[in-house]
């Protein structure tokens, strides 16, 4: 099949590239000429684990292509997604939907035969309605549907998320488009994935619920943490118990200092104005995010009482800026709280990421950044760790111990065990766990 993409970010980019290695041919649309000559160049704007090896297979077998003019493209295609961000509206917390509206209203006068307009982008219930009433009235005799295909792409998982998903969630108005998406995603097929087809609306909806619910998950279990910490019970343990239910489900019980990224908290924020619009407000959705931005401060306090009650004039060691590890992504991570929290309350900070340093550059002032994590290490006073990335699993714990000059280790993300720290002479701290065995 011929397929468009317009926007190359994380979503468009990685749907584009798999679509392609399912052997459709498709065609990545970008406003943006650096990002797109950098991207037939074979540099990826993003990390994202096996994406560059992806794009430059299919772009070698002349499935995937990447273009600034939509116009021939799209008069040929059989299917154009919508890929461009939808970012919360400064003010009031609403999807902006500019973005998308631009498309529809760029794309219409381009539409030649048949073609299924279908939104990637995560939008609003009714969007849908607003991008064909657009078409139409700038294209009143073209031949479209509208569909809703939201993308549940875990980032650093990514690629086996598209390939092996738990579902695929089409929303339409027509059987036409159905079959149209149906064929798409043939491939999928034979490792029988279901395919969920239900109205645009629903769809749309969807998207919003389920990262709410995921949302929801971590803030039970971080709150739960809390309780542990307060009653001497043990939050790893906890979770292990409840997820061992089936109707619950051992994923997103994991205590830490909050999510982050690019979905959970400008859809959490989305759905609940949705929903307040709609006055059917959704107070477990209200309390999360109210929830989870204390948090991120909380975790401050954290890392003050373990080195005494007093950050002043210390120099602090944070390990990881990403909101999740594997990828480059620093939207809403924890750290762009808690190290201006602790600079504020007098901290100097050193900070160490293994792909998040380019872009935490651009958003934290006054940090010295280190080349590894020994580097970081050195010469602070205390340590936290904020991203549960693979290489601070294993650090050397006698090395560290003549490192730190306070001997302080605050894990953020219980990656360690108190146990590994007996006899080194670090005070170690973790979240929602006896620090002591």
């Amino acid at each position: 099949m011929k397929v468009v993409v317009i926007g190359t970010g994380y979503v468009g980019l990685v749907s584009g590239a798999c679509f392609a290695d399912f052997g459709h041919q498709v065609t990545c649309i970008d406003k943006d000429l650096s990002k797109i000559e950098a991207l037939k160049q074979g540099i990826i704007p993003i990390f994202e684990p096996g994406l560059d090896d992806l794009v430059k297979s299919n772009v070698n077998a002349g499935r995937l292509k990447f273009s600034t003019d939509a116009k021939d493209v799209v008069a040929d295609a059989e299917i154009v997604f919508i890929a461009v961000g939808t970012p919360s509206r400064r003010g009031d917390g609403h999807a902006d939907l500019s973005f998308v509206y631009a498309v529809a209203e760029e794309l219409a006068p381009l539409i030649k035969g048949y073609t299924v307009i279908t939104n990637k982008s995560t939008v609003p219930v009714g969007t849908g309605d607003e991008v064909a009433a657009i078409i139409k009235k700038h294209a009143p005799q073209a031949e479209f549907d509208v569909a809703s295909n939201p993308e549940f792409l875990r980032e650093g998982a990514a690629i086996e998320d598209f390939k092996r998903p738990d579902r695929v969630v089409v929303g339409v108005e027509s059987k036409r488009a159905e079959e149209v998406l149906r064929q798409l995603y043939r491939p999928l097929f034979l490792n029988e994935t279901p395919i969920y087809v239900t109205n645009r609306r629903t769809a749309e909806l969807i998207k919003y619920a389920a990262n709410s619910f995921l949302a929801v998950k971590i803030g039970f279990i971080n709150e739960i943490s809390d309780l542990c910490d307060a009653v001497g019970a043990n939050v790893q343990e906890v979770a292990k118990g409840i997820g061992l239910d089936k109707r619950i489900g051992s994923k997103f019980l994991n205590a830490g200092p909050g999510y982050g990224g690019s979905c959970f908290p400008k859809d959490t924020l989305a759905l609940s104005k949705t929903a307040k619009d709609a006055n059917s407000p959704l107070s477990i959705v209200d309390t999360v995010i109210a929830s989870n931005d204390a948090r991120k401060l909380s975790m401050v306090d954290r890392v003050v009482a373990a080195c005494g009650g007093s950050v002043e004039g210390k120099t602090i060691a944070a390990l990881g800026l990403t909101f999740k590890p594997n990828t480059d992504d620093m939207r809403d991570a924890p750290s762009l709280v808690i190290i201006p929290e602790l600079q504020k309350r007098g901290a100097k900070i050193k900070a160490f990421c293994p792909e998040g340093m380019r872009e935490a550059k651009n958003l934290l002032n006054n940090v010295e950044y280190c080349e590894n994590s020994y580097d970081c290490l050195e010469g602070a006073n205390a340590a936290v760790i904020i991203t549960e990335w693979d290489e601070f699993r294993a650090l050397d714990i006698t090395r560290i111990s003549h490192m730190l000059k306070d001997k302080v280790l605050v894990d953020l993300r219980n990656i360690y065990n108190a146990t590994e720290f007996e006899g080194s002479g670090i005070a170690y701290s973790s979240i929602g766990r006896p620090q002591k065995v």
